[in-house]
């Protein structure tokens, strides 16, 4: 399973790349940050273990396992309040960096 081991940062890795699509995984750990930016791609987050919350620009979100969220390409949204390891598959449509 994605896991981040005790004392590492967050981690993603991506896991295939086509033409239209991008998929890969996304760990951060309990009390983590998320440094993430607005992408230019639309992403999709299926969280498989952890909880947290996500701050987005449509207001914030309780997630945990089976939760999926969509994020529109330019939206600004943040994994907040990791209480749990988090481990997520992320889609980015088009590839992520795919468009800049």
């Amino acid at each position: 399973m994605f896991a981040v081991r005790d004392g590492e940062p967050n981690q993603y890795r991506e896991h295939v790349r086509s033409r239209d699509l991008s998929v890969g995984t996304y760990c951060i750990p309990v009390g983590g940050k998320d440094g993430q930016h607005p992408h230019a791609e639309d992403e999709v987050y299926l969280v498989v273990r952890g909880r947290a919350t996500l701050r987005c620009e449509d207001g914030e979100h309780r997630v945990g396992p089976g939760s999926v969220v969509y994020v529109p390409a330019g939206d600004r949204h943040q994994f907040v309040d990791v209480t749990d390891d988090l481990s997520m598959v992320v889609v980015f449509s088009p590839p992520e960096g795919a468009r800049g």
